[in-house]
């Protein structure tokens, strides 16, 4: 049977959700906490996210902007791998989903990345699982900067 995950990731930063939200929404900073990319912050725009090639995958993840609303909810498709790439790169056909909400001592940021077919996206989401947290960790660093 086929069963459909999400990777949920949350957490408090101390920052405005303005000052996050031009860490989620600038190309540069994007880059800084996780891959060149050609993003713009505007419903339809079509962008890439360019890693490592891995087997017949060419490393680019292909994307679109599907909601935004600054400076509180962020949607964009997530798709990308290759159908001959069993393990790493298999074909995903997701979403990632960003909100921020104040709260006490900042802004809430909420992470969702959604549509994790199982068994065949397994590999892609066992490793994307703990590594959202890290990039979370790391859009509070590229914040911080400024």
């Amino acid at each position: 049977m086929r069963e459909t995950h999400s990777i949920t990731v949350e957490k408090v930063l101390p920052y405005s959700a303005e000052k996050i939200w031009r860490t989620l929404t600038s190309c540069e900073r994007i880059a800084k906490w996780l891959m060149p990319n050609d993003f713009a912050p505007a419903v339809g725009h079509r962008f890439n996210f360019r890693t490592s090639p891995m087997g017949d995958w060419d490393g680019v993840v292909h994307c679109e902007v599907l909601a935004c609303n600054p400076p509180k909810l962020l949607r964009y498709s997530w798709k990308g791998g290759a159908d001959s790439n069993p393990a790493y790169g298999s074909r995903l056909d997701t979403t990632v989903t960003w909100t921020l909400t104040p709260a006490e001592g900042g802004t809430h940021v909420r992470m969702v990345h959604d549509g994790f077919v199982l068994p065949g996206n397994k590999f892609a989401y066992d490793a994307m699982n703990p590594g959202w947290g890290r990039v979370l960790d790391s859009v509070a660093r590229v914040t911080a900067e400024g």
